[in-house]
């Protein structure tokens, strides 16, 4: 099922009542994320809605307009091992902040030199937002790469940030 959304148009999609697809669906790597759901779940995709949809739908609203911070969404991630552990890190990232790929390689106990594998299956994320491949910049804190463009990940950014600031943090000026 398609969403417009202000981040830009989604796919979603479950699999036996877990969410396994909300994703970009004019990014570049749309027909490969695709396939491997298809292959590896052994399913073909249909367009209809469902109670798991409708509740994404609503949790993704509540989140981009700032009133929720936790999605309670089941989720089935669908990718190889170490992808599967790369979101699971990706997971463990709080609302609000971000870490560079260097910084996701090393909590994966990994070597500097696989920086680029990381960045390669936090690109093959295919549970935009609720896996927040997002929060992942480049090292020197600009942003890079993301599947729904570098404006949907500054505005997703500012979202959380603008959401976690402590009010004594607050600027004095409107």
């Amino acid at each position: 099922m398609h969403h417009k959304s202000p981040i830009g148009e989604l796919i979603v999609g479950t699999f036996e009542g877990q969410l396994c697809l909300m994703d970009y669906r004019f990014r570049k790597q749309r027909s490969q994320i695709d396939r491997r759901l298809s292959k590896n779940l052994n399913a073909s995709f249909t367009a209809k809605k469902n109670k798991i949809i409708q509740q994404t739908i609503v949790e993704l609203d509540a989140f981009l307009t700032g009133q929720l911070k936790t999605f309670t969404v089941p989720i089935r991630p669908v990718g190889t091992p170490f992808q599967n552990q790369v979101w699971e890190q990706l997971l463990q990232i709080p609302y609000g902040q971000t870490m560079s790929y260097l910084e996701l390689t090393k909590r994966l106990n990994l070597s500097p030199n696989d920086v680029r594998a990381v960045a390669g299956a936090n690109g093959a994320n295919a549970i935009s937002v609720l896996i927040p491949c997002h929060r992942i910049i480049g090292k020197n804190g600009q942003l890079v790469g993301y599947a729904g463009g570098l404006a949907a990940k500054n505005k997703l950014l500012k979202l959380e940030k603008n959401n976690t600031l402590n009010p004594n943090e607050l600027p004095l000026w409107s």
